[in-house]
């Protein structure tokens, strides 16, 4: 066999070819290599995650045996981002990102006033209904500024009798006037140091709201009855009184019914007055009628009885009903005055139509750290106006002998 024959199967093409060959594999071994180290990091990255959550499940399962409170930052957030805004950041830290803002009355917002939350105002709200009894039986509008108006109608249309060929003369036409609520600015200022808002377990809001309704019921529930209507409301008791009817009184003007004796009831008979009191209120009023009285003069009427021994006074017999007096519901405002020469110690009328109050729809609130050291004040205000919005349907009782 000659030289060239051996040499023949490995030729430079063939060769060629084998290399190639190599080249491939090689290739599929380090695909190979890259994938199995990919499976490998992967499962470490599992391996990983899951024990991230055990020790998370096992961190959370020893704070609650230890009873501990949860972090700071994470209560609340995500059952009420806006509160926890509010109350975390806000109240407690002053931090100011984040926190919505809304209506101001005056305010800058590099001052810092933020409407309060809705679930504050609404404790608020509950809590002034309770404590103001004039805010519950009276008309409350909600404004969106101070200028509110109300217009009311003075005499009705005068009507005629004619012949059906007779001449129809012209008749009267109602006219308009205008019930314009003066209004103020009421406010608290509560206070409470910082070391009582940092600690985890003091309830922020529920202080707040009940710091701020006691003092807006104590000095809207005076205004409401005895306001002078400069920068607050003016009172039922500020208008002027006369014992006109309500076809000849004024308009603006409260008609009032003497007690029969100055400074206290008649002697005999007293209950007498307080029926002419009810009776001297339109019919069409006396349905939602209520008496207004303060506890010191309720406990001398509570006394009355009739010929026949009865009390006129019919105290409550189920739960969420007031008690009554001649059929009619009483509210008991302390800051009626009591009974003197000349007093207006008892009211009865339908407040819903006869008082107006109208008030803005948001509560503001600046949070104040700088000022009184180490307290943080709570400056909270509220633009609010009342006044009679129609005169026939308010009645006086004056302690005077006519």
């Amino acid at each position: 066999m000659s030289f060239g024959a051996l040499a023949a199967p490995f030729s430079l093409s063939e060769a060629g070819d084998v290399n190639m060959l190599e080249v491939k594999a090689n290739a599929l071994e380090e695909s190979f290599d890259a994938i199995l180290q990919a499976d490998r990091i992967a499962g470490l990255e599992e391996r990983i995650d899951a024990l991230d959550d055990a020790m998370k499940t096992q961190a959370e399962r020893a704070a609650h045996a230890l009873g501990r409170p949860p972090l700071d930052g994470a209560k609340g957030g995500e059952a009420d981002p806006a509160r926890t805004a509010f109350t975390e950041k806000y109240l407690r830290r002053g931090i100011e990102a984040g926190v919505e803002l809304k209506s101001f009355s005056g305010a800058t917002p590099g001052a810092g006033g933020y409407a309060v939350p809705r679930e504050i105002d609404q404790m608020i709200e509950a809590t002034l209904k309770a404590i103001s009894p004039i805010r519950a039986v009276a008309n409350v509008v909600r404004t969106g500024t101070a200028g509110y108006r109300k217009l009311v109608t003075t005499g009705g249309v005068v009507s005629g009798w004619a012949s059906e060929t007779g001449s129809r003369a012209e008749t009267g036409t109602p006219t308009f006037q205008e019930i314009a609520p003066p209004s103020g600015e009421l406010y608290a200022n509560p206070a409470a140091s910082q070391a009582m808002l940092d600690d985890a377990q003091f309830d922020v809001e529920s202080w707040l709201a009940n710091e701020i309704a006691r003092e807006f019921a104590r000095a809207e529930g005076a205004a409401f009855v005895s306001g002078n209507g400069t920068n607050k409301p003016k009172g039922f008791l500020a208008y002027a009184t006369t014992n006109e009817s309500d076809s000849v009184r004024a308009f603006g003007s409260l008609q009032y019914v003497a007690s029969g004796a100055s400074g206290g009831f008649a002697a005999s008979n007293p209950q007498d007055k307080l029926i002419d009191l009810v009776q001297a209120l339109n019919s069409a009023y006396r349905q939602g009628a209520v008496f207004v009285m303060n506890s010191a003069t309720l406990a001398r009427i509570r006394k009355f009885k009739t010929s026949d021994g009865a009390f006129l006074w019919q105290p409550s017999l189920a739960a969420g009903t007031p008690a009554s007096l001649l059929g009619y519901p009483v509210i008991e405002a302390e800051d009626m005055p009591d009974i003197a020469a000349d007093s207006l110690s008892v009211a009865f009328g339908n407040f819903a139509h006869g008082y107006v109050i109208a008030e803005r729809s948001e509560t503001s609130i600046l949070r104040d750290p700088f000022t009184n050291k180490p307290f943080v004040n709570f400056y909270a205000v509220k633009r609010i106006g009342g006044a009679v919005a129609n005169s026939d349907a308010i009645k006086l009782m004056k302690f005077a002998a006519s």
